[in-house]
C-alpha cells in the first residue's frame, strides 16, 4: 500500500494510506524503434485526455517492454556532433537515427538491450519526476545484484552505472532518459544484456567522451536469457513503485 505522511492544521502528523496505483504490462518484442515511439505518443495522450475531462475512459498506466533494431536516438539537448558517423556508415551497419522528444543526448538501442517504457501518470503514484527517475534507477540497481552485479548512481548524471567511485573505470550499464508533460512520463530505460557493444564505438554514448559501456553480458562473461532478466525488472519496478498489475 502506498503511504504519504502531511500534517493536518493541528500539527498532528497523518498517516494516510492508499489504494496500489494500478498498471498495465505489455511486451511488444522486437519493434521499430518509430512504431514504439507513436505508440508511446497514442498511449501518453490518452491518458492526457482523460485527466482533461476529453473522455470518460479509465486512467490506465502502462509498462512497456520491448528491442528495436539497431538504431540511435538524441535527445532535445543532445548535440549532433555526437553522432560519429555519417548516413552511407549508417545505412552499412544497418542503423537508423532519430532526434527525439526526451532528455539527455544520445544513446543506441539494439538487440539484447531491454528498453522500458513506462507510462505513468505521477500524479497517481503522488512524487514528482526525481523520485520516479530514482526509482527507475534503483529498480535497475536491485535487478543487476541479483548477478552480483554492484551497480550505483553517478553523481550529475542518470542512468544505471558500475564502478562509479573509480573514474578512470567508470562504465554505464543503463540509460535513462525521459519525457514527462501534464504529469505523463513516457520514454525510459535501456538496460544492456546481450547487447553488441560495438555500436556505442560510433557515438559519444550521452554525449560523454571519457565514460564507458558495457553490459551484463560483458560483465559476468555469459549471455543470459532476455525473458528472464524481463521478469526480473518487472517484479523490482511493481515492487518499487508499489504498482498493481
Amino acid at each position: 500500500i502506498n503511504k504519504s505522511i502531511y500534517k493536518n492544521n493541528t500539527n498532528e502528523i497523518i498517516l494516510e494510506c492508499l489504494m496500489p496505483v494500478k498498471a498495465v504490462f505489455e511486451d511488444l518484442g522486437i519493434i521499430d524503434y518509430k512504431k514504439a515511439w507513436d505508440y508511446q505518443e497514442e498511449l501518453h495522450q490518452e491518458i492526457a485526455n482523460i485527466k482533461s475531462g476529453k473522455t470518460n475512459k479509465e486512467k490506465i498506466n502502462r509498462i512497456i517492454f520491448c528491442e528495436h533494431p539497431h538504431v540511435y536516438t538524441i535527445g532535445r539537448s543532445g548535440k549532433e556532433n555526437n553522432l560519429l558517423i555519417n548516413d552511407s556508415i549508417l545505412d552499412s551497419i544497418n542503423a537508423t537515427y532519430y532526434r527525439i522528444n526526451r532528455g539527455g543526448d544520445i544513446t543506441y538501442h539494439g538487440p539484447g538491450q531491454i528498453v522500458g517504457y513506462p507510462i505513468f501518470d505521477l500524479e497517481q503514484f503522488k512524487f514528482g519526476a526525481k523520485n520516479y527517475i530514482f526509482k527507475l534507477e534503483e529498480s535497475i540497481i536491485k535487478v543487476l545484484k541479483e548477478y552480483n552485479i554492484y551497480a550505483k548512481r553517478f553523481k550529475g548524471a542518470t542512468g544505471v552505472w558500475i564502478d562509479s567511485d573509480n573514474k578512470g573505470r567508470l562504465r554505464k550499464i543503463c540509460a535513462i532518459g525521459i519525457r514527462i508533460s501534464k504529469y505523463i512520463t513516457m520514454h525510459g530505460f535501456a538496460l544492456n544484456v546481450n547487447t553488441d557493444l560495438k555500436y556505442f564505438n560510433y557515438i559519444n554514448p550521452c554525449g560523454y567522451t571519457d565514460k564507458g559501456v558495457t553490459s551484463i553480458k560483458n560483465e559476468i562473461g555469459r549471455r543470459l536469457s532476455i525473458e528472464e532478466v524481463k521478469k526480473k525488472i518487472l517484479r523490482h519496478i511493481i515492487n518499487e513503485f508499489e504498482i498493481q498489475l
